[in-house]
């Protein structure tokens, strides 16, 4: 039970002897937990039933026995929007903000017409500033940092007797969680609500309550004291798996040596050219390895430094390592993700893979520092990072996770001769094998058994190519489900590597091929881009894109891996969803291919005047008086204003000034769209033409950077010849087939 705050006549929470099921799968077995006042932690291995109990206490999971009571009232029947109303606050994992709804817009609705509040907008304004700053932000333009203090602040905002907090700091920056630590520790002094907080970060876990109940297998294995927790790290590792290795033994001097070993493979490689008498920069944090570094033993200072430090220069690696796409074609199959906790499922693929025929190659990706029997070791892939090894074995197992997935990302961009890669894991071992299958090029096969596959997948997949395969079971331990699971999938990435090509037949068929562009597309740009196509298909591979944020992003995904040979961005509505706040957003690096790759671009501001919805009862309040068409059941358009316009115009300039290959931007005066035509619901000459000022006052234009006014609608033909002349103009002759 939390003290801080002493207790009351009533527990505010007491669950007893709790039974949930998941059909045959028994997740809580005879869960008994009290919770006076102050806040308590509930702490936990992944799968032992945490979520499960935060999910059953708010009404979202039926038990099939037990009771939970709530400050002596029995809740355990009740629906999730009973409890609600009772004083049970919900901070669920993962945030779970609205997209099309901004920062003040969420606040005032969870805040709603209450009197005498105790918690009210203004106070979470003071509590977190950020939030002020960004309060006319859509949710979907907010870091993950600034969603969190949103979900946190949203629950609040109903003045809980009781808040539910399902891993709060999962996935945050050191400073952001030092925030949330104290807005915990601040609450519990004040007495305001008793606050349950499910949290992986041991630090934070021991910081905010008196007492820890530690869950093993759905069950309460013991509450102990948090600050006996915090000093016993062998208790910790024992019972929580800190570190994730709890069930593997502890190190051997032997194994330590192991790891001096792995380590003195890793070398710096100076391309500079720098004379060999120079002395090694002593960037980062060094010392002897006597031991692996875990989350204790490297000193705090360095971790946050690590953490929070920007200023150091890091290189590119696409402008140090180009590999070329034949080069990076091979059989070996990479098997990666954290061996340390999903080990025998990965050896297992491995395994089948093997036994197919092809080589695997296994990966570790595991931030506990502890040696594993991967061919990669964590270490080596950890030494990828800017800063070091140091920021990736850390404390915080959130930025644990994020440093880990860039290191990957910089190590696999290096590999050579991939013939695919396939990984197992949940929403962190998800996180960090499809941060490094996103660097690779489209082509080469990429494979992720996850938990999470039968979700929102967006932020995983990007614009990559990679194939989500849903686990139906829980990546943890070999059944007759999971091994069924992981062999199709081996299976499938055997399939995949199998048609690839080798080096020399993909040399030959890239010299015989037509060179591809990317041309983007919305229904409303239809006409214009087929009648493009039609112009250019003996010549070219034209490869379309709906240009639907994700669309985007894969035609230039596609660029900068060399697949393109130029860009016919016509279509640019993207830009309009993410500044408005619309559902088909692009992200702020929109452009970047081309701004990187130097490739020829052609671009046009097609179908910009619309913002995307979904529902038209979707649409946020706030535009409620705007104009609209309904495309269908699911989809409304709203059309843009004039400053809105004007925003997007000098965006995109500013965009366009970054690149430096050839650029021709076309301003179509007779309408962006075929609903922005004369007599057509958006045609608002005005709107447009503060688009196109707003463009051409931004644009620095050169020989090599023009914009161009078109007397003509988008999709007129008078529009798709200045298009394919602008095309002509910039394209190089020789690539061009004969």
């Amino acid at each position: 039970m939390a003290e801080r705050a002493g207790k009351t006549a009533k527990a505010m929470l007491r669950i007893e002897d709790l039974q949930v099921f998941y059909g045959e799968s028994h997740a809580l077995q005879g869960v008994s937990l009290t919770l006076e006042s102050g806040v308590l932690s509930v702490v936990g291995r992944n799968g032992m039933g945490k979520s499960t109990l935060c999910n059953t206490i708010v009404g979202l999971k039926r038990a099939k026995s037990g009771s939970i009571r709530l400050d002596g009232r029995e809740i355990t029947s009740l629906e999730p929007h009973e409890i609600h109303r009772l004083g049970v606050g919900y901070v669920p994992q993962g945030r779970r903000v609205w997209p099309s709804l901004t920062v003040d817009e969420h606040l005032r609705l969870a805040a709603g017409n209450r009197r005498d509040a105790s918690w009210t907008v203004e106070r979470v304004y003071q509590t977190f500033p950020r939030l002020a700053e960004r309060r006319t932000n859509g949710g979907s333009q907010l870091s993950g940092g600034e969603q969190q203090m949103l979900a946190i602040s949203r629950a609040l905002l109903s003045d809980p007797k009781l808040l539910v907090m399902d891993e709060p700091t999962e996935g945050l920056a050191p400073v952001i969680v030092d925030q949330v630590e104290k807005m915990l520790v601040d609450l519990a002094a004040e007495g305001e609500m008793a606050v349950l907080v499910i949290e992986q970060n041991i630090g934070v876990a021991t910081s905010v309550s008196d007492q820890v109940a530690i869950m093993v297998n759905g069950r309460i294995n013991r509450l102990m004291d948090a600050k006996a927790l915090a000093a016993d790290r062998d208790l910790q590792q024992r019972l929580l798996g800190v570190g994730r290795h709890a069930e593997e033994a502890p190190v051997t001097p032997t194994e330590a040596a192991q790891a001096r070993e792995q380590l003195a493979e890793v070398y710096r490689v100076d391309r500079t050219g720098a004379a060999s008498g120079e002395s090694m920069p002593q960037d980062g944090f060094y010392r002897p390895v006597t031991e692996l570094p875990n989350r204790w033993n490297v000193p705090v200072t360095e971790l946050r430094q690590a953490a929070v430090d920007k200023t150091a220069p890091q290189d590119d690696p696409k402008k140090i390592f180009a590999i070329p796409f034949a080069e990076r074609i091979g059989r070996t199959v990479l098997v990666v993700g954290t061996f340390d906790t999903k080990g025998k499922e990965l050896r297992f693929v491995a395994r089948r893979l093997k036994a197919l025929g092809l080589p695997a190659r296994t990966v570790d990706l595991s931030t506990s520092g502890k040696p594993t029997s991967a061919d990669v070791p964590a270490m080596q892939v950890a030494g990828m990072h800017a800063r070091g090894s140091s920021a990736v074995f850390t404390n915080d197992r959130g930025g644990s996770v994020s440093a880990m997935a860039e290191a990957f990302a910089r190590w696999i961009e290096r590999e050579p001769r991939i013939g695919g890669v396939i990984s197992a894991g949940g929403s962190g071992g998800t996180t960090l094998a499809t941060a490094g299958m996103r660097a690779l090029p489209v082509g080469i096969p990429k494979l992720m058994v996850s938990t999470v596959a039968a979700g929102d997948v967006a932020k995983y997949v990007g614009g990559a190519d990679i194939m989500m395969f849903h686990s139906v079971a829980d990546v943890q331990g070999l059944n007759s489900i999971t091994e069924q699971v992981l062999s199709n999938a081996a299976h499938a990435m055997a399939g995949m590597v199998a048609q690839l090509p080798n080096a020399e037949a993909w040399e030959a068929k890239r010299k015989l091929a037509r060179p591809a562009v990317g041309i983007t597309m919305f229904g409303v740009t239809t006409p214009a881009v087929q009648a493009v196509t039609r112009r250019l298909e003996a010549d070219y591979d034209c490869l379309v894109f709906h240009a639907t944020g994700i669309g985007g992003r894969a035609m230039e995904n596609l660029g900068e891996s060399r697949l393109l040979s130029a860009f016919l961005d016509l279509t640019t509505t993207e830009v309009a969803d993410m500044i408005v706040g619309g559902v088909f957003p692009a992200t702020q690096d929109r452009f970047g291919a081309a701004i990187r790759t130097g490739l020829p671009y052609v671009g046009s501001a097609g179908a910009l005047d619309m913002v995307n919805f979904g529902p038209r009862d979707s649409v946020p309040e706030k535009f409620r008086s705007r104009k609209f068409v309904i495309h269908n059941p699911n989809v409304t358009l709203m059309r843009t204003t004039r400053d809105e316009n004007r925003a997007f115009g000098e965006w995109i300039g500013a965009r366009l000034n970054a690149m430096n290959g050839p650029v021709r931007f076309l301003l179509p005066e007779g309408g962006v769209s075929m609903l922005d035509a004369p007599s057509q619901p958006f045609h608002d000459p005005e709107a447009d033409n503060a688009l196109f000022e707003a463009i051409e006052r931004t644009v620095r234009q050169t020989p090599q950077r023009n914009v161009e006014r078109v007397r003509a609608n988008i999709n007129d033909p008078a529009f798709v010849d200045a298009v394919i002349s602008a095309f002509h103009a910039i394209t190089p002759k020789l690539q061009r087939r004969a």
